[in-house]
């Protein structure tokens, strides 16, 4: 009798540590879920507009036909002095808890994010805990409250996953940046290189001779892009030093900064070199990076040196010349001669924009030459930033090719037309 007693106190007492975590747990109904947050200027000092983009969870969900004529998302908009406090002031208009558990991009407009007090407010994220390091910041043409206004995903009822996909998709083939937050802390505290953002924006030119039809000289707002497409485009980069934006990167140059900056891999990219058989052709080739570039530095050196050899495999898909290069030694070898230089070219144009232009290097160099150092304080005495805009860097591109296209012989075009 005593045993049974027993064992049904142990069997309550079990119970009752099964229940002991969900004490603090809320049901969907009553929170609302902000899935970005966007930053404008203000015009009273030490005041910030916020904006949130709450997404209905019932849009989108199989169990919920009767949501479908609802809206995907809303917008609130309020002047507060941080996004914390912002959560308890929208209370005022929202019924719901405010939740960041879907949060996933934090915004700002390019006006704010130009201004020596941005770097004040964004570091309001790293003191709350709500907000997830891994969350993207990205920076927009217009106000941050006109692009979440006009921006309206197509194929996508849920607009998370819009910005999920769409940030995704550009760091994986190299047209934006990878942008987390907690890279930007580490960067902006290491106070020796640029932190590149995610540049967008939903203002297109109404001049159509602004267009671009390609993204080599291009950022967001560019191109041209016809048909039902959503008119919001992410291409290009923000560049920050210390904190404050000073500047763009087309999407190219993006592009080559991430191949050549070892922690942020690029695979599966799709562009175009000039044919060097046919001035009126361009090849389509996919590069892929399969091993990281070999930095090797000589910092005693005047002026010091930085030497990097960029490993890369190209497949080259198009042959609209039909000259069928993969047949002839010759014609591969002047096919590689002529990519390594139009490469190179490229990347040394960043690496000259880089050290005229910004005074500071996106690379990750710097932590190459730390290692170059037998103390932190002889790392810090040769001060990095104030030394790299008169370095003499040389960057050599390493290309080995792939697979010819599916089909790697083509007709010749005479033999087609006589």
């Amino acid at each position: 009798m005593k045993l049974k007693k027993i064992c049904n106190i142990c069997l309550v007492l079990l119970l009752l540590v099964n229940l002991a975590g969900c004490w603090d747990q809320k049901g969907l109904d009553r929170q609302v879920f902000v899935i970005g947050i966007g930053l404008d200027k203000a015009e009273e000092k030490g005041k910030v507009n916020v904006t949130y983009l709450i997404a209905n969870p019932e849009v989108g969900s199989s169990q919920t036909a009767s949501a479908t004529d609802e809206p995907s998302f809303m917008t609130i908009t309020m002047r507060a002095s941080d996004f914390v406090s912002m959560r308890n002031n929208a209370n005022v208009a929202i019924a719901r808890e405010i939740s960041y558990d879907l949060l996933s991009v934090i915004l700002v407009s390019e006006e704010f994010a130009r201004e020596k007090e941005f770097v004040r407010f964004l570091y309001t994220a790293e003191k709350d805990r709500e907000i997830k390091r891994d969350i993207h910041l990205v920076v927009t043409k217009e106000k941050v409250k006109e692009f979440f206004g006009r921006n309206n995903p197509k194929f996508l009822k849920r607009p998370h996953k819009f910005y999920e996909f769409m940030i995704e998709r550009g760091v994986e083939i190299g047209i934006i940046p990878d942008s987390e937050l907690h890279h930007f802390f580490r960067v902006t505290e290491e106070d020796s290189n640029l932190f590149l953002s995610a540049f967008a924006t939903t203002k297109i030119p109404s001049n159509k001779d602004n267009y671009r039809i390609n993204e080599s000289d291009a950022v967001a707002g560019d191109l041209k892009v016809k048909g039902d497409a959503n008119n919001a485009q992410f291409l290009g980069s923000a560049v920050f030093l210390e904190g404050e934006m000073i500047g763009t990167m087309t999407g190219v140059e993006t592009r080559i900064v991430m191949l050549l900056h070892d922690a942020i891999p690029v695979r599966d990219v799709l562009t175009t070199f000039q044919d060097p058989f046919s001035e009126d052709y361009q090849l389509a080739v996919r590069i892929n990076q399969q091993k990281k570039s070999v930095v090797k530095m000589d910092l005693k050196a005047k002026p010091p040196r930085i030497n990097v050899k960029l490993p890369l495999t190209i497949d080259v898909l198009t042959d609209p010349g039909m000259e069928n290069p993969v047949e002839n030694k010759k014609k591969v070898e002047r096919l590689r001669s002529e990519f390594e230089k139009e490469m190179e070219s490229k990347i040394m144009e960043v690496v000259r924009i880089s050290q005229e232009e910004f005074k500071a290097e996106p690379f990750g160099w710097s932590l190459h030459a730390r290692k170059e150092f037998k103390t932190l304080k002889e790392y810090m005495n040769f001060d990095w930033m104030k030394t790299y805009p008169d370095m003499k860097v040389k960057v050599d591109v390493d290309l080995r090719f792939g697979k010819f296209g599916r089909q790697p012989k083509t007709p010749s075009y005479k033999g087609i037309r006589d």
